[in-house]
């Protein structure tokens, strides 16, 4: 019954395949030494080749077929030995070569998986059918003009790793979960920078209705969805979509459609060509990449340490939950600045606490302020002199988020905040005691109902301790005494 989706026919099984198309890290393109960087005026970053241009040659660019390498490693996947480069035939304004130069037959990787986390605490495994090297198209605009189409031929020939998966996701939820661990895995490897705003990560889901235990349907694909919360919304229109078209007697066509955000819905593109129709044959003017086992150790030497184990070494080291751990690992920066508070800290069992402070009170203000985890208006060091503080029992931790909001606004190391505010905490047993007195004295009526058996009293009692002492009494050495002069 799991990730089937009721219809009025009865039970229907949906079939997802995703083909993400992630810009290289590099700053040259694929087959040129134009400048593959973002950003730049439209056609300022193209050389004869990426335009077309007549007698020109591609050269390979060794960096790009590293990082697929390294990409393909950090999959779990296979490096093949040979690949071969195709052409890819099609006429589009923007495609200035009239054929794209892609792998077909032969890529440069093959196999391997995503582990990905569902919102039920389930895991499931994604098998990768495949990773190639591709040129990038160029890029038109139709809203800037009533009549004219502008097109920019920068993205022309920026190298692209295209990672298939097989069609084994059965549900938006799924997808999405598969593309931000994707995403996660290439940052943390420095292949793509993953930046889906501007294009450099880019999603085609292919999706198919049938019954189960019948051959898959016919599949509709969504190009060029370059946001996961638009990926999960266009694919639960699409399920939508093609169960009515089913359900009501018609079928469904192969095709390619386009998202619409504003509108929420997806929408007919073109009709979808098969391989054939693309004739694609080996490209005469690059030869085989023949790809070394040295160079392939040499790449494997020096992999950083990824998501999921680093997810599993702070498990170990420091104490975490499963969850708190696989937040802190999703994005490397926040990782890394995780660690680096840490190093900071003296406190015993301070990793932990600080997990839940980055968590809940530093994302919660990044939120809210609109910040990053590059422009944080404290140093780490300041949170884990915050932690350390809670931890040696100077301040409460109920006034250590007073103390965090003045650091947060001011950006002062939290030690000289809580001497300028006069916010130590209270700790001396004599002070306390004699508060607790007090307390004991103006509320005999709640003490003689504690000791009658009603025990929410207590909480009250304490607060009053607390509230003479203006917050700042030790709770574990107030509520130790309280008991005491209660009993």
């Amino acid at each position: 019954m799991k990730n089937l989706v009721q219809g009025q026919t009865g039970l229907w099984e949906v079939v997802i395949g995703l083909e993400v198309h992630a810009q290289v890290t590099s700053n040259a393109k694929l087959f040129s030494g134009a400048s593959a960087v973002f950003g730049a005026d439209p056609n300022t970053q193209v050389t004869f080749l990426d335009a077309g241009m007549p007698g020109t040659l591609p050269v390979l660019n060794k960096v790009c077929v590293d990082q697929a390498i390294k990409t393909g490693l950090g999959l779990n996947a296979s490096i093949n030995r040979v690949s071969i480069f195709d052409r890819k035939n099609y006429f589009y304004a923007d495609l200035p070569l009239g054929y794209q130069i892609s792998q077909f037959y032969y890529p440069i990787v093959t196999g391997g998986y995503v582990d990905i986390d569902l919102d039920d605490a389930e895991k499931k495994r994604i098998n990768i059918t495949r990773l190639h090297l591709e040129q990038d198209a160029g890029k038109s605009t139709h809203d800037l003009h009533p009549s004219l189409s502008y097109i920019d031929f920068n993205r022309a020939g920026v190298a692209l790793m295209e990672i298939v998966s097989e069609p084994e996701i059965r549900s938006a939820q799924e997808s999405m979960a598969y593309v931000k661990k994707l995403r996660s895995i290439l940052r943390y490897l420095g292949s793509c920078d993953g930046n889906m705003e501007q294009g450099s990560l880019r999603v085609d889901a292919n999706i198919s209705l049938h019954k189960p235990n019948t051959p898959f349907g016919t599949r509709a694909e969504i190009k060029n969805v370059n946001s996961v919360r638009f990926l999960g919304q266009a694919i639960d229109y699409e399920i939508e979509r093609q169960l009515e078209i089913i359900e009501s007697g018609g079928t469904i066509e192969q095709e390619t459609r386009l998202f619409d955000p504003s509108k929420g819905i997806t929408r007919s593109m073109r009709s979808k060509e098969d391989a054939m129709d693309y004739r694609y044959f080996p490209d005469p003017d690059l030869r085989p990449v023949v790809v070394e086992n040295d160079r392939i150790e040499a790449i494997r030497a020096n992999m950083p340490e990824l998501p999921d184990a680093k997810r599993d070494r702070f498990i170990k080291e420091f104490s975490l939950t499963e969850y708190d751990a696989n937040v802190l690992v999703a994005e490397k920066e926040v990782a890394d600045f995780y660690e680096q508070i840490v190093s900071h800290s003296k406190g015993q069992g301070a990793a932990k606490l600080i997990a839940n402070w980055l968590i809940v009170e530093v994302f919660g203000a990044m939120n809210r302020d609109g910040k990053t985890i590059h422009n944080l208006p404290f140093e780490p060091q300041h949170l884990a002199s915050l932690v350390d503080l809670i931890i040696n029992d100077t301040i409460s931790g109920k006034i250590a988020k007073d103390v965090f909001s003045k650091m947060w606004e001011t950006g002062k190391a939290p030690a000289q905040l809580v001497d300028e505010l006069g916010l130590r905490q209270v700790s001396d047993t004599s002070v306390i005691e004699k508060t607790v007195d007090d307390v004991l004295a103006a509320n005999a009526i709640q003490v003689e109902q504690y000791r009658a058996g009603k025990q929410q009293v207590f909480g009250f009692l304490v607060g009053q301790v607390m509230k003479a002492l203006q917050g700042k009494a030790n709770p574990g050495v107030a509520n130790e005494i309280l008991k005491k002069k209660l009993g």
